[in-house]
C-alpha cells in the first residue's frame, strides 16, 4: 500500500506543478469577480458581462498569438500597429475598392500571416533580435497606417452593409457574444496544436533551450518562424473584429499599446518571458483577469488614465512571480 500512496502523491504533485499557475490565476479571477460584484452589483449584469465577453474574445485572440511567440522566448511588439494598418486596409478594400467582404477579410488574414513570416525571416535567417525586429515593425506599421490613410480616420459607414462581418464582431448567439465564441474555437484549435502536436512540443523545446533543440534534430528556424506566422494571422483576425466593432480606425491611435495587453495576458496566464512555458487556458484566464481589472476601474469611477498604471503593475507582478518561481525551482535542483 505504501508504494501506491507514494505514487498517488507524486501524481498529485505533478498535476499541481503543471497547472499550478493556471489554478492560481483562476482563484484570483474568482476572488476579484466576487470583490467587484460586492462593490458594484452592475458587474454581473447581462449587458456588462456581454461587453466583457466581447472584449475578452477580441483581446484573447491576439493574446494567444503573443503567447505562441513568447513560448519560443521571443516577443512581438507589433500588435497595436498591425491592428491599425490591417484595419485601415480592410476599410479601404471594402469602402473604397468595393471588394466583397469575404475577399477583403481573406486578404487581411493572408496579409497578417505574411507580416508574421517577414518577422520570422528576419529573426531566423538574418539573425536579428526579436525585440529589435518587432520594435521596428511597431514604428513602421504605424507610419504606414498614417501614410495609407493620409492621416484621416477610416470607417465602414452603415453597419448593415457589413453583413456577417458586423455579426461576427458585434453580434451574439443566445446571448453569448460572437467574438467570445470565435475565441473558444481559436483556443481549441491552438490548444490542440500547442499541447498535442509535434509542432507544439517543438515550440516548448525551442523555448527551453534552442541550441539543445537544434542538436536534437529540430528545425528551430522553421518552428520559430511558424510561431510568428501564427501570431500575425491571429493579430489579423483580431484586427478585423476590432475594426468592425469600433466602426472607425484612427491611424495615429487605433490599437495603441495593445501589444502590452497580449503580453500581459500571456505572462499572467503562466507564460515565462524566458520561454518554454505557457498554456492556452492560462492565456484565456489572463485575458479575462485583465478585462475584469479594467472593468473594475470603470465601474468604480477610477480615472481611466490609471488603466496603463494597472496594466504595468500587473505585468510587473507577473514577471516578478515568474522570476521567484524560477529561482526557487533552481535552488531545489
Amino acid at each position: 500500500m505504501r508504494p501506491l500512496k507514494k505514487r498517488s502523491c507524486t501524481w498529485r504533485w505533478g498535476v499541481l506543478k503543471k497547472f499550478g499557475k493556471e489554478l492560481g490565476v483562476f482563484v484570483l479571477l474568482v476572488v476579484l469577480c466576487t470583490v467587484v460584484d460586492v462593490l458594484n452589483h452592475r458587474f454581473l449584469g447581462i449587458q456588462n458581462l456581454q461587453n466583457m465577453g466581447r472584449l475578452v474574445g477580441m483581446y484573447g485572440i491576439f493574446g494567444i498569438g503573443a503567447a505562441m511567440v513568447i513560448i519560443t522566448s521571443g516577443i512581438d511588439l507589433t500588435v497595436g500597429s498591425m491592428l491599425a494598418l490591417l484595419g485601415i486596409l480592410l476599410s479601404i478594400a471594402m469602402m473604397e475598392k468595393h471588394w466583397p467582404s469575404p475577399l477583403a477579410a481573406l486578404a487581411i488574414l493572408v496579409g497578417g500571416g505574411a507580416l508574421g513570416a517577414i518577422h520570422g525571416f528576419l529573426i531566423t535567417k538574418v539573425k536579428l533580435q526579436p525585440f529589435i525586429v518587432t520594435l521596428c515593425g511597431l514604428l513602421l506599421y504605424r507610419g504606414l497606417s498614417q501614410f495609407v490613410a493620409k492621416d484621416e480616420t477610416k470607417g465602414f459607414g452603415d453597419s448593415t452593409a457589413l453583413g456577417w462581418l458586423y455579426t461576427a464582431s458585434s453580434g451574439d448567439i443566445l446571448g453569448v457574444p460572437v467574438p467570445f465564441l470565435i475565441l473558444i474555437v481559436v483556443a481549441i484549435v491552438f490548444g490542440v496544436v500547442l499541447h498535442y502536436s509535434v509542432f507544439g512540443r517543438y515550440l516548448y523545446a525551442v523555448g527551453r533551450n534552442e541550441e539543445a533543440a537544434r542538436y536534437s534534430g529540430i528545425d528551430t528556424k522553421k518552428v520559430i518562424a511558424g510561431a510568428y506566422v501564427i501570431a500575425g494571422f491571429l493579430t489579423a483576425l483580431a484586427a478585423i473584429l476590432i475594426a468592425v466593432d469600433t466602426g472607425s480606425i484612427s491611424p495615429s491611435s487605433h490599437g495603441n499599446s495593445y501589444e502590452l495587453y497580449g503580453i500581459a495576458a500571456a505572462v499572467l496566464g503562466g507564460c515565462s518571458l524566458k520561454g518554454g512555458e505557457g498554456s492556452i487556458i492560462g492565456v484565456l484566464l489572463g485575458t479575462a483577469l485583465l478585462q475584469v481589472l479594467q472593468n473594475l476601474v470603470t465601474l468604480l469611477g477610477i480615472p481611466s488614465s490609471l488603466n496603463f498604471a494597472v496594466l504595468g503593475a500587473v505585468i510587473l507582478i507577473g514577471v516578478t512571480i515568474d522570476q521567484l518561481v524560477h529561482q526557487r525551482s533552481g535552488s531545489k535542483r
